[in-house]
């Protein structure tokens, strides 16, 4: 018996933003998801808009996966996350434990097709990586848009200060998504048609 996909759905009670009040709470599930849509479509303006040759449904795959992790250590939150150098090396580690715990909860022969995109980093793919971690940015940001609309001011902060990450990164596929499409988040259903 393996138990890699049951834990796996246990990301769904995971949630984020654990410091802040949430007019509606979000969990690693639903983030996963999110950012998933989010890195193909970044993948897909890189090679529709911007010359590039990068495989949108890899880019999908790996940012389902860029929490799973978390099912074991937890959302820890980005302020704690990264207090201190002392403290990011120490979580690098607990991820370092879960990310093995995870694998070894697959059948030996899967391993070697789950393991890139658990521990990412050494997947070989630099390209894709940095287009989910835009992706995973803007997930949180649409999530401060999404409070600021229903009157939560306690994202403000966070707004800008992921905004501002996000433009850093200088990734033009990103700021083609914030441009084009991050303006609908703060609209009602009936002002999207």
């Amino acid at each position: 018996m393996h138990h890699f996909f049951a834990m796996l759905s246990r990301m769904k009670y995971i949630d984020r933003w654990g410091l802040m009040r949430n007019t509606r709470r979000e969990n690693i599930s639903e983030h996963s998801l999110d950012t998933a849509m989010i890195a193909h479509a970044l993948a897909v303006l890189r090679n529709t808009r911007f010359g590039g040759c990068v495989n949108a449904e890899r880019a999908a795959l790996l940012a389902v996966y860029h929490d799973a992790t978390e099912i074991v250590t937890g959302d820890l939150p980005t302020p704690v996350k990264y207090y201190s150098k002392e403290i990011r090396s120490a979580y690098r580690e607990v991820e370092h434990g879960a990310q093995e715990k995870l694998l070894n909860l697959l059948p030996k022969d899967l391993r070697q097709e789950y393991l890139p995109l658990i521990i990412q980093e050494d997947s070989g793919d630099q390209e894709l990586i940095d287009l989910v971690k835009a992706a995973d940015k803007i997930s949180a940001l649409i999530k401060c848009v999404e409070e600021r609309r229903m009157g939560n001011s306690e994202f403000k902060k966070a707004e800008e200060t992921i905004l501002h990450a996000i433009r850093e990164m200088a990734i033009p596929e990103a700021d083609c998504f914030l441009e084009e499409f991050l303006p609908s988040y703060s609209l009602t259903i009936d002002e999207q048609e």
